[in-house]
Parts: structure tokens; C-alpha cells; sequence
């Protein structure tokens, strides 16, 4: 459900924004400082003139009064709504922190004895044990055991996880509940500083910091309200002045020049400011990615290079069997039944695409191997092959040079044409499989990286925005440019080492760009911690979770593509609010100056061009659109504009088209609908 209809976060906000009008708060703002300090004084102002000794109409000045709280009011409700979902996220995430008894064990071994303690008391390096069924105490490190885990009440995922030891998926969070077996733990984080503690402070907006871009703006708004407050304060005697010296006309009021004040200071985009970073960080999290902070989201809208890893993002992260290649004398038929008996007791991805492949091309069904009395090999790094011995025959499928070792320590020979098919194969960026029945070759299998559906299209889209995608993997540089190739990417890293990771970075950044990466091993975390945007996935280890500034709750590395857009919307539509807050400016001021001065300056009266009733309605009317363009910029504040990957000249040439001629032209329709409005109903 959208913020903006739910009731609860709704009337939240209203409240929050009422006690958002503590001026310590607004202190923070100076734009918004200046418009409460402005609704105080001419509050002040108001009651004066109930008394009969006002500066102008009592009704006058304290319409002018009401619309200036009526400001205030919404540039708080504005930030309410934006802390609003994430407030109500942080309400559930409380609700699934619990309290538990930990068994910490003397020894770091399962089966040593323990004692129970609350989990609360544990300390960073402290050892637990967590049986099926119990709840972890605090974040760790598996160290023994493999356990299913439920992790839905961190990640929402329904669908429990595995984790173990010794690998990069031994990283655990508190408050998650074993589901089976046990796990021994070394507890990572001190009390009060665990991953949940942290997503609720994160999510609330407790530690959400300024970002280098919104305290520059936010010094920008100051300078120009300081400007403007100056120069306003000097209109006053020079108004006097002019009476004096003319012998006519009456100065300006006091009022007049607090609601000039308002309606030229950029209240627009300093109300709204909050709300867009805020809006920002919610719509990370929910695309399940917890930011821990708000410059990382800057950073991503800013990012100019990708680091993307080629397994699980730009290909399947399986290799699958696509197509048999027969040896000389060999029916594809036959290589294709010799693959499969070699392939049923492979319960790798590889292994079983195999079988579905000759299930598929030739109807082969699977057999029985206990029935058939097979003995099946299994693959070993030492011969890095594997088979089956059934009925007197020994069917190996493996490395080409393995299996061409094998077949001539039997007599055999390896054919020319399998030779040329096996590096045709590694030239196109596959794997060649070669299949032998003992002493023959019979041909081989060639096994793919499967690249993504519509991944090239994603990266064309990038390239238009002017991001640069690069392919990091393990292959050899001959497999790598391959499938660069076919996914579209702009360039590739083979044989990666987490040494040339942190050395390709520091390239692209030495030549001012800002680089993204995701990752999720303990050999990672260096590049992480060098990369501007360090994704890190929850599956991952604690090494790499603390090295990045994000933490992809799905553990989908395909998400630093949307994490990229996410960023450059928010820093798109904070652009777009920027633009049409000056232009709004620079419209209400040749709307309101006629009308503030007219009665100083009689023949000013020429400049109402849009024949507004009275200087009086002109004031109220800039003052009460002022107000409500911040009601109608809400919605727009909080879902971001659409995303278009479009490169920077054209999102300015299109921001100035729509945001700022819109600007310009928008308040004169609006003053002069809501002048119209208050004449008819006989207000001024």
C-alpha cells in the first residue's frame, strides 16, 4: 500500500508534523527556520490588530499568518510521510527482536559443555550453540555445523536458507530461528550492535545523515535566504523614504514584507529537501536493500562503472549441456546415451543438464544404475574426471586432457577432430566435455554459460545513461571475451584475484570516476571497502558485510542494476523539485512586487498584468499557492520521478523544459485562480 493511503502512516504523520514545529528542529532548516519565525511574527502582528492598533486589516494579516503555519506545517508533513513507512518497518522489525537464552559453550566445539546466559549479555567473540528449533542470540559467524535457517523476519523471504561453516555463507543475524540441525557460532557484534539493531535505526531514520550533495544545497538555500532576508529588511526605509519624500502613498507593512519574504526565499524544494532523501533510502529498502546511509544512495545515482560478477548476474550461474559433439564413426545418438549412464549419479547442475539434454534430443530415459549393477566414479580435482563402470564398459567423462591420459594409458588415441572440436568450443566460451568408453573417444559435450534473458538490453539502457559495465570472472580470458560478447558488457576482467578487483578500481576512480560492486566473500571485502557502492549480500560472510555500505537483503546480485537507478532517480527528481522551486521563485516575484509596493509606489499598478483584485488578495493569493505547491509536490517528493536512462545534457535540457518553464508559468495560473476565488467569496 502507497504511504500516501495509508491511514496509519497518514495520521502519524500529521501528528509528527506538528511536533516537528519545535524550533530546534526547524533550526536544521534555514528556509523553514525563517517561515516559522515569519508565522510567530505575524501571529504576533494579528492579535495586535484584533486590539485596533494593527498595521493593516486584523483579517488581512492573520490570513497571511495562518497560510505561513499552514507552510510550516506541510514541509513537516512532507518529512513525516517520508520517515512514515519506514517508521512502521521499524515497528515490525522490533516486534520480531527477541529476547533469548544463549548456551555459550567453554569450548569452541560442539559437545563441550555451556552455560546459559541471557543473549543480551554476550560479548563479541563469545561462542554459542543453536539447536533446531531456537533462535540465534546475536549476529556470528558459523564455525561447525550446517543448519536450514528462516530468516523471513529479516529478509521477508519465506523460504528457508542454508548455512555453514567454512564457506561464504557463514554469516547469521540475531533473531533468526534454526530450523534444523545445529550450528556452533562465534558472536561478531557487541550488544546493541547487531545487524537488527542496526536496520532499525536505519530504517526509522534515527542515523540517516546529510549527504554531501543535500548539505550543499541545503548551504546554497541559506546563502539565497540570507540574500533575500537582507534585502527585504532594506525595503522598509527606503518605503518610508519614499513616502516621506513624495508627500503620498503609505509604506509598506511589516506583514507585506514577511509574506514577500516567504514567497522569494526557495520554500518549495527547502520543504520538500528531507523528504527526497528520505523517500530515497525507503525505496532501497524496498527493494529489500538496506543502505547504510544516505550518501551510498547519492553515490549510486552518481556511479559511472559497474563491477558486475559474471555467475548469478550476467549468467545463470550454472553451466547447462547444450549440444553433443560425436567423434568420428560415433552417431550422436550413441554419444548421447554414453553421456547420460556417465551423468545419472552427477548430482551437479552440470551433471543433470546432461541427462535432460539426451532426455530431450533423443528420448533417452534415465536407468536404473543399482538394477544395472554400475559402479559409479566420482569427480576428484586429482583426475578431474568422473564415469560410471557398468556392464563391462568404463564410461569417463571429463577434462580433455584428463580423458586423453586415460584413453592412452589404454592403448587409445585422441582423434584430431575431437581435438578441434574441444577448442572450437573454449573459442566460443564454453566448456568442452570430453566423453570416452574406455579406450575410444566417443565426442563431446558442450557446456554453456547461459546468459541472463534481457541482461544485454539492461546494459545497452546503462550505456545510454553513460554507465560503463565491466565483467568480472574466473575464466580464462578466451571464455571471459565471449560471453562479454554476447551479454553486451563494455569491457571484462578474467582470472580475477581479489588483488586486480582492488587494483581495477583504483584505475577507474584515479581517472574520476565513482565505481559499484557487489559482492559476498571474505575476498571481496577489500574491493568493497575501495568501491564508492559496495553492495554486500546477506548470504555472504560478516567480512563483506561490513566492507560495503549496502546490504542486499535477497542476495541477488543482479540488484546493483536497480540499485543504480534507484540513486539516480532520487538525485533526478531532487534535481527537478530544485529547478521548478527557482523558476516558482522568479514567477511569484514579478506576481507579488507590484502588488507589495502599490501602495508606495502608485504607478507600479501598471505591472498587474494579471489584473488581481487588490495588492491585498495579490499578497494572500502568492502566499496560499506558496503553500499548497508544497502539498501538490508531495506525492512526487516521495515516489521519485520516472527513471529514464538518458545521458546528463539531455536530463538537464528536460528538467528546464518541464520543471522550469513549468515553473515560471504555473504560479501566475495559480495566483490568479486563487485571487479569482477569494474576490468571489468576498475574503479581500
Amino acid at each position: 500500500m502507497s504511504a500516501l493511503s495509508d491511514p496509519t502512516i497518514v495520521g502519524g504523520a500529521c501528528w509528527e508534523a506538528v511536533k516537528k514545529l519545535d524550533p530546534r528542529h526547524q533550526a536544521k532548516n534555514p528556509v523553514m527556520f525563517v517561515v516559522l519565525v515569519g508565522s510567530v511574527f505575524t501571529t504576533v502582528l494579528g492579535i495586535q490588530a484584533l486590539g485596533g492598533h494593527g498595521e493593516a486589516a486584523p483579517s488581512f494579516i492573520l490570513g497571511i499568518s495562518v497560510w505561513l503555519w499552514f507552510t510550516v506545517l506541510f514541509g513537516n508533513f512532507a518529512e513525516a510521510m517520508a520517515e512514515g513507512r519506514g517508521k512502521a518497518q521499524a515497528d515490525t522489525l522490533r516486534k520480531s527482536r527477541r529476547d533469548v537464552q544463549a548456551r555459550k559453550l567453554t569450548q569452541p566445539k560442539y559437545g563441550s559443555p555451556f552455560t546459559v546466559v541471557a543473549g543480551a549479555d554476550l560479548q563479541r567473540g563469545d561462542v554459542v550453540v543453536v539447536d533446531a528449533g531456537e533462535y540465534i542470540p546475536m549476529d556470528g559467524e558459523v564455525i561447525e555445523g550446517a543448519a536450514s535457517v528462516d530468516e523471513s523476519a529479516i529478509t521477508g523471504e519465506s523460504a528457508p536458507v542454508i548455512r555453514e561453516s567454512g564457506g561464504d555463507r557463514s554469516s547469521v543475524t540475531g533473531g533468526t530461528r534454526v530450523l534444523s540441525d545445529w550450528l556452533v557460532i562465534r558472536v561478531t557484534a557487541e550488544a546493541g550492535q547487531s545487524f537488527l539493531e542496526r536496520m532499525i535505526a536505519m530504517v526509522e531514520g534515527a542515523q540517516r545523515q546529510k549527504t554531501p550533495n543535500e548539505i550543499a544545497l541545503n548551504i546554497l538555500l541559506a546563502a539565497l535566504t540570507i540574500v533575500f532576508l537582507m534585502a527585504t529588511a532594506t525595503l522598509l526605509p527606503f518605503s518610508i523614504f519614499a513616502v516621506n519624500e513624495a508627500g503620498r502613498g503609505q509604506p509598506v507593512t511589516v506583514t507585506v514584507l514577511v509574506a514577500l519574504l516567504v514567497c522569494l526565499i526557495p520554500t518549495t524544494i527547502g520543504a520538500l529537501l528531507s523528504a527526497i532523501g528520505i523517500a530515497g533510502m525507503d525505496r532501497m529498502l524496498q527493494a529489500n536493500v538496506l543502505a547504510m546511509s544516505g550518501r551510498a544512495v547519492e553515490a549510486a545515482g552518481d556511479v559511472d562503472v559497474l563491477l558486475l560478477d559474471k555467475t548469478g548476474t550476467i549468467t545463470l550461474g550454472n553451466r547447462q549441456a547444450t549440444a553433443f559433439v560425436p567423434a568420428s564413426g560415433v552417431t550422436e545418438v550413441q554419444l548421447a546415451d554414453a553421456a547420460q549412464l556417465a551423468s545419472l549419479a552427477d548430482e551437479t547442475p552440470e551433471g543433470r543438464s546432461v541427462v535432460v539434454l539426451a532426455k530431450e534430443r533423443f528420448q533417452i530415459r534415465e536407468r536404473d544404475l543399482q538394477a544395472l549393477g554400475a559402479h559409479f566414479v566420482a569427480f576428484t580435482a586429482r583426475t578431474r574426471m568422473s564415469g560410471v563402470d557398468v556392464e563391462g564398459r568404463q564410461i569417463r567423462k571429463g577434462a580433455a586432457d584428463s580423458i586423453g591420459a586415460h584413453v592412452e594409458a589404454r592403448g587409445g588415441s585422441f582423434p584430431p577432430d575431437i581435438r578441434q572440436a574441444v577448442e572450437s568450443i573454449a573459442r566460443q566460451g564454453g566448456t568442452p566435455l570430453v566423453v570416452a568408453d574406455g579406450s575410444r573417444v566417443l565426442g563431446v559435450i558442450h557446456l554453456k554459460d547461459i546468459v541472463k534473458g534481457g541482461i544485454k538490453e539492461r546494459f545497452a539502457e546503462l550505456r545510454r545513461a553513460g554507465i560503463k559495465t565491466i565483467m568480472i570472472t574466473g575464466d580464462n580470458p578466451l571464455t571471459a571475451a565471449a560471453i562479454a560478447a554476447e551479454a553486451g558488457v563494455d569491457d571484462y576482467l578474467a582470472e580475477a584475484t581479489p588483488e586486480r578487483k582492488l587494483q581495477l578500481i583504483r584505475e577507474r576512480q584515479a581517472e574520476g570516476r565513482l565505481v559499484a560492486m557487489t559482492g559476498d566473500g571474505t575476498n571481496d571485502a577489500p574491493a568493497l571497502a575501495q568501491a564508492d557502492v559496495a553492495v554486500a549480500m546477506n548470504t555472504g560472510t560478516q567480512a563483506a558485510k561490513e566492507a560495503g555500505n549496502m546490504v542486499d537483503l535477497d542476495s541477488n546480485p543482479t540488484k546493483l542494476i536497480e540499485i543504480v537507478q534507484i540513486g539516480k532517480q532520487m538525485l533526478m527528481t531532487r534535481g527537478a523539485l530544485t529547478t521548478f522551486s527557482t523558476a516558482n521563485d522568479v514567477a511569484k516575484y514579478f506576481a507579488i512586487i507590484p502588488a507589495a509596493f502599490a501602495a508606495t509606489y502608485p504607478e507600479l499598478g501598471a505591472l498587474n498584468v494579471m489584473h488581481l483584485a487588490s495588492p491585498e488578495s495579490a499578497i494572500l493569493s502568492a502566499v496560499i499557492f506558496n503553500a499548497l505547491i508544497i502539498v501538490a509536490l508531495i506525492p512526487l517528493a516521495l515516489r521519485g520521478i520516472q527513471y529514464r536512462p538518458v545521458p546528463a545534457a539531455e536530463l538537464l535540457q528536460r528538467h528546464l523544459l518541464i520543471y522550469g518553464v513549468g515553473g515560471v508559468l504555473l504560479p501566475f495560473a495559480g495566483i490568479k485562480l486563487i485571487d479569482s476565488f477569494l474576490s468571489l467569496m468576498g475574503w479581500v
